[in-house]
């Protein structure tokens, strides 16, 4: 459309300057052949009577009259002419003698002379219906013998000329608007007949991306659409197959998992019992086999422990893991896990030390689930804390509530620390398990912390101990946003300047 409209103004205005620069010169040579005509009779005569002037005035008009298609016709003495002296009085139509003609004109037709004896000047003309149509008015100095200087002047109606260009305006208007129109049908094709395609394959790579396997582009004729068509419905058929493959893998293994976990349940049940028959006679044994019935025990125990972890973690792959929310004092329930834990705190000589400064809200928590991760970062920070004093410490803001477990024992490095989340993982499999874990923990804490909306972290470096901060939302099914506790911790510069100058003093 713009092309459109410069291509038709561009052409207008070329078609009015032609057609003005045509018409002025037509009317250039008229107006030259009708003063030539005057001169002529002008010349020839030598009227000194009154009456002859009169008669060679009217046979100057007539000449011009017959020489030239203007009617409009006006004869004026040239300024400082003394008009007394002679019988030649002014003369001029009347479209004429309402301020038509220019005292600039006037001017340059007085002042002329030489070889340029005409000049004009657009003005325009009254046509008889109160308005004006556009007009040329052309000067040409006259002499008349024994009379002095007179100024001839001609007026042309160009109202021919402008209709003509107001006719090719409105026909170019009306081809502008046709081939407007014939664009846009052509662009309404080309996007059916491209845009569209495209618009398409666009919309149904979005569907695949956003899980729908079974979408495809409709396949039509042979052209260059139609093959990128098969082409990208081939991509998305194999595509489909693998991750049908893997899905159906995937749930091979979790059905494999969770039906081996519920067949060991029966045996394990019933290993267990009896265990726990020969744990309780354990006294009555020779130390070699009391020894063994300790063993069993403990081992019977842990077992369990990791069939219902595997268990869990079934759940967890299969999708099929909920929550029961419930208003919860999250500084309660650490304080409850802290006390289940205490014991093995005591023997592995680490005092348990609590922090809350911000922590006695209530929060929507399963508290199971929550209970489950303290425990888990309660029962590594015993383990790795190297004895030392293990910090629990509780903060929340407007959006979140958050918990950290830290401990100053051996610590891990930054590599450890990418992998500390992956199951059954160990950062030093030679070092003895005191408590016994399954190396599941840390894996279901984190799958608990994402069904929250929440998120499980850690920190730490080799000799400074490590900090694990869990970041829960305050409202269930909002997001948590920007955690009350720093990660790393405000005293990790100390513990890594100073070996453990951060610890705190297990008395306080």
């Amino acid at each position: 459309m713009v092309a459109l409209l410069g291509a038709g103004i561009y052409t207008s205005v070329s078609i009015g300057n032609d057609l003005f620069h045509s018409r002025l010169n037509q009317v250039l040579l008229d107006a030259n052949r009708a003063a030539t005509a005057a001169q002529n009779i002008f010349d020839a005569s030598d009227a000194s009577s009154e009456a002859s002037a009169s008669t060679l005035l009217d046979s100057a008009q007539t000449s011009i009259r017959a020489s030239s298609s203007s009617r409009l016709i006006a004869i004026y003495a040239a300024p400082g002419q003394d008009q007394g002296a002679t019988s030649f009085l002014p003369f001029a139509s009347p479209e004429l003698t309402t301020g038509v003609i220019s005292t600039q004109l006037r001017d340059e037709v007085a002042a002329g002379s030489g070889t340029q004896t005409q000049y004009w000047q657009s003005r325009p003309l009254s046509n008889g219906d109160g308005g004006t149509d556009p007009g040329i008015i052309v000067g040409t100095p006259l002499t008349i013998p024994s009379s002095g200087q007179y100024l001839l002047y001609l007026g042309y109606n160009l109202s021919d000329s402008d209709q003509t260009l107001q006719f090719v305006q409105q026909t170019l208007w009306v081809a502008g608007l046709l081939l407007t129109l014939l664009i846009a049908m052509v662009a309404w094709v080309i996007v059916r007949l491209v845009i569209e395609p495209i618009r398409v394959a666009a919309e149904t790579s979005q569907k695949l991306a956003s899980g729908e396997l079974e979408v495809r582009i409709p396949e039509k004729g042979d052209d260059i659409i139609a093959t990128l068509a098969r082409s990208f419905n081939g991509m998305a058929d194999s595509m489909q197959g693998q991750i049908t493959q893997l899905a159906d893998l995937s749930q091979l293994q979790q059905r494999f998992v969770s039906d081996v976990s519920h067949e060991l349940r029966t045996p394990l049940t019933t290993i267990r019992l009896a265990g726990d028959v020969l744990f309780d006679q354990r006294d009555s044994f020779e130390p070699a086999i009391g020894r063994t019935a300790e063993l069993l025990h403990t081992q019977t125990v842990r077992f369990e422990l990791l069939l219902n972890d595997l268990l869990e973690i079934s759940r967890f792959d299969a999708g099929s893991a909920d929550l029961n929310v419930e208003a919860t004092n999250l500084v309660r329930l650490a304080e409850d896990t802290i006390d289940q834990m205490r014991p093995l705190a005591d023997s592995a000589g680490s005092e348990l030390l609590i922090d809350a400064p911000g922590g006695h809200v209530e929060v929507e928590i399963d508290a199971r689930r929550i209970r489950r991760i303290v425990g888990n970062l309660l029962g590594n920070a015993i383990e790795h804390g190297e004895g030392r004093p293990i910090v629990v410490s509780i903060d929340s803001n407007v959006s979140a509530i958050a918990l950290s477990v830290r401990d100053y024992g051996i610590g891990m490095s930054a590599l450890e620390a990418e992998r500390v989340f992956e199951r059954f993982w160990r950062a030093d499999p030679s070092r003895k398990r005191t408590i016994g874990g399954t190396g599941l923990g840390l894996a279901i804490s984190l799958e608990d912390a994402a069904l929250h909306s929440g998120a499980l972290e850690v920190w730490s470096e080799s000799g400074a101990g490590s900090c694990f901060r869990l970041t829960l939302p305050r409202v269930h099914g909002q997001r948590a946003g920007t955690s009350p506790l720093p990660l790393p911790p405000l005293d990790a510069e100390g513990d890594a300047d100073s070996g453990h100058a951060g610890v705190p003093d297990a008395r306080g």
